[in-house]
Order: structure tokens, then sequence, then C-alpha cells
């Protein structure tokens, strides 16, 4: 029976979770008892347990992926609180005015341009929620349209450079930052697309039931601070592909981009600083707590032999490669119905990533680097719809909060749907069109 205590510890996890109890403690909790009743078995040595804080420390002091999270937290919540949105959105709508669906389409740029914040749901889709879906609804935009755009903006910087997710989908996956980078343009560029398309083609149908024009003016100075924005997005990108900064570094010099961009815009008060570093503490301690803590639930997971029995038992399913990746990404589809992305990666991955590296897809892909570059782009995107998912959609309850009353629930359900269908949409191509994932990665790696 000891010997199913892996399977325990996973069922554990996924009642525990519902308790609303943080996840790092539910983390290290499992992980405490499974580890104690290994030791009363026999199955696990004391010694391990005294080895563990220094594994940690390995962990975060020999990384090079984690101290680029806390600067790209920083420029994420700056750019997020900055103030800057609500002038983009009334800008990008006048320049959209006469385009079908012009307003979700507005909102889907700045969705792009917020980027940044990816990772950091809450802020990104509050912020958005609050420039743009009360002007949506003055001009008599269905509720779940108007949610569904911004839903589909607040989620697309998850997958987009430089978004956090990227960093730790490369260091899990095993490429370089930028063949990472490169390997989900396209999968994101064809999302656009769809997004893009669907809100015109919807906008077209309903064009006699919104307004297209209103009294906001253009805000003085717009342009400039829309180029700055994307400044501020470039000099991570511009950085690393230059090689002027490691990726560790390239995370500084957003956030130092970012404050600058606040200086010069004149947003840049006492009050918002201390907001914005008060935010970045909080959220950087969460993620690293979050990491320790996944890291000692996999350390006991491996110890007990759990990777090798979750490898048994889809082998003994007999699905083949395909069948395999398919159904390990279904599982990570689901999982997003109840947990967050970091939790995801951080707890699914080091038990998926091994099964994974012994599928062979190097006929279809062409080359063994390259198909860790798909891979990260295909699990990247599954993790995306983790936002969008119920019952904990957690970029759908962000926009509940910001929302006005009169916004339901049942709209923002509603207008998930199609989003999330885009999304598997592109997942389907990108399995069966590699391409569009390794066909730019492929220049980064020559």
């Amino acid at each position: 029976m000891i010997e199913l205590l892996p399977l325990w510890m996973i069922l554990a996890l996924m009642v525990l979770l519902f308790s609303g109890y943080p996840v790092a403690l539910v983390l290290l909790g499992v992980t405490s008892a499974s580890a104690a009743i290994a030791i009363w078995a026999g199955e696990m040595n004391l010694a391990m347990v005294h080895a563990f804080p220094l594994r940690a420390y390995g962990l975060l002091a020999n990384n090079l992926i984690f101290p680029a999270v806390p600067p790209l937290i920083f420029m994420g919540v700056a750019l997020a609180q900055g103030g800057l949105s609500r002038d983009l959105f009334v800008t990008l709508a006048h320049w959209l005015r006469n385009v079908p669906g012009g307003l979700p389409i507005a909102v889907l740029v700045i969705g792009v341009l917020l980027a940044p914040s990816a990772g950091l749901i809450g802020a990104a889709v509050s912020v958005i929620t609050l420039a743009a879906l009360p002007t949506m609804l003055e001009r008599r935009y269905d509720p779940a349209v108007a949610t569904s755009s911004i839903a589909a903006a607040g989620t697309l910087g998850v997958i987009l450079p430089p978004a956090v997710m990227l960093f730790f989908l490369a260091d899990f996956v095993g490429t370089t930052i930028l063949s990472t980078f490169a390997g989900i343009l396209g999968p994101a560029a064809l999302l656009l697309l769809l997004y893009i398309v669907y809100f015109a083609i919807n906008g077209r149908a309903k064009a006699g039931r919104v307004v297209t024009t209103g009294n906001d003016e253009l805000p003085k100075g717009a342009g400039w601070r829309l180029i700055g924005i994307v400044a501020v997005v470039g000099s991570v990108l511009g950085a690393i592909a230059t090689g002027f900064a490691t990726p560790s570094q390239s995370g500084s010099c957003g956030a130092l981009a970012a404050f600058m961009l606040l200086v010069l815009t004149g947003e840049l008060t006492g009050a918002r600083l201390k907001e914005i570093l008060v935010e970045t503490a909080y959220i950087t301690a969460m993620v690293f707590l979050i990491i320790i803590a996944a890291n000692a639930f996999s350390l006991v997971f491996r110890v007990l032999d759990g990777d090798a029995l979750v490898g048994r038992f889809l082998i003994s399913l007999g699905l083949g490669d395909w069948g395999t990746l398919l159904f390990i990404l279904a599982v990570i589809f689901l999982l997003g119905f109840f947990i967050d992305w970091l939790e995801i990666v951080l707890i699914s991955l080091p038990i998926f990533i091994p099964i994974i590296e012994k599928l062979d897809f190097t006929a279809h892909i062409g080359s063994p680097i390259l198909v860790k570059v798909w891979l990260g782009a295909a699990i990247a995107i599954v993790l995306q719809t983790s936002f969008l998912t119920p019952p904990f959609g957690f970029a759908l309850f962000f926009l509940r909060g910001a929302a006005p009353p009169e916004v339901r629930m049942a709209d923002i359900y509603r207008g998930a749907v199609p989003i999330v269908m885009i999304q598997l949409i592109v997942l389907a191509v990108l399995l069966v069109l590699p391409r569009l994932a390794t066909g730019l990665a492929s220049l980064t790696l020559d």
C-alpha cells in the first residue's frame, strides 16, 4: 500500500486546494505529512529531509532564470499601475473608431502592450477592465462581447515576451530564453489575428446596436506614451537579442525602462512608487515561496518513485508518442480549471517533462532542440487557457471584481467560451504545423 503514497500525495493536493489555503502552505503540508509517513514506513531516509535546505539554496542560487523574476514583476506592476492604460484605450479607440469591433480590438492592443505584466493576471485584467469596460458598455456593446475582449487581452500577455511564464518554461523544457521567445511569437500572432477576426465579424454583425463614436478627446502626448510602452517592452527583448544583457540581467533593463517612463510621463509620485514596491515585494515573495514548496513536493515525490509510477501508468495506456503527449496536455488543461499557471508549471512539469523527453517527435519537427521549442509553445498555449476555464478561471474573477454591478457572472462565462475555443484551435494548428513555432526559433539557434 505504501507504494501508492505518491498517488495519495497528488489526490491530497488536489482536494486541499479547494480548502482556500494558500497553495504554498498546502504544498508544504502535503509534503511534510507524506515525508513523515514515508520515514515511518522506512521508504525514506531522515537524512534526505536534512538535505532539503541545501537543495533549496542550490535551486535559488544556481538558477540563471530566477534573478530576472523580481525586476520583471516590478516592470509589470509599474506599467499596470502607472496610470497609462486609460489614455492608451482612448487613443486606440479614437484611431479605430471606423473599424468594425473597434473597441474590442483596441482592448486587444492594450493587452499586447501590457504584456510585461504577464503572470500578474489580476493587475492586467483589473486595469484593462477599469480603463475600457465602462466606455464599451456606454456604447451599448453586449456585456459578453465586452468582457470577452478584456479576458482575451488580459490573458494574451501571459504568453507574449517578456512574460514571466516563458522564463519558467524555458528553464523546465531546456531551451534558451531567446528561442522560447521566438517560438511563441508565431502562435501568439495567429491567436491575435483570430481574436481580431472574431471581434471584427461580431462588430459588423451588430453594427446597428453599438455607438461607434464618443466624446473621448485624444489625450495630450498619447503617441509618445504609446512609444514609451513599446520601448519598455523592447528594452527586455532587445537586451537579450543583441547580447547586451543575459536573460537574468534583461529584467533589470525592463525595470529601469519602466521606472524612467513613469518619470518622463509625470506619473511617478511617492505614494505610487510605494504601492508599486509593496506589490512587487508581495508578488515576489509569493512566487518564491511557491517555488520552494513545489521543489520540496517534487523531491519527496521522486524519492518515492512517483515519477516512475506516473510513467508506468502512461505506458500502460498504450497511447504511443502522440497519444501520450495529447493526454499530458489534456491533464495540464484540466488542472487549469482548479489552479494557477505557476502551480501547474512547478508541480506538474517536473513529473511530466521526464516522460515527454522520452517521446520521439524528431521526424515531425526536425531536430531535438526544436522539439523542445515546439513543446514549450504548446504548453504555453494550454496554460493560457487556465485563466479562462471555470470554476477557478482567475481572469474571470478579477474581471468580475472590477466590473460594474450590472455585468453578471453569466455574461462573463458566456463571453469566455469563444475565447477558449480560439485558443484550442491555435493549439491544434500548432501541433499539426510545428513550423508556426520552430520557423522563427530556428533562426535564433543558428
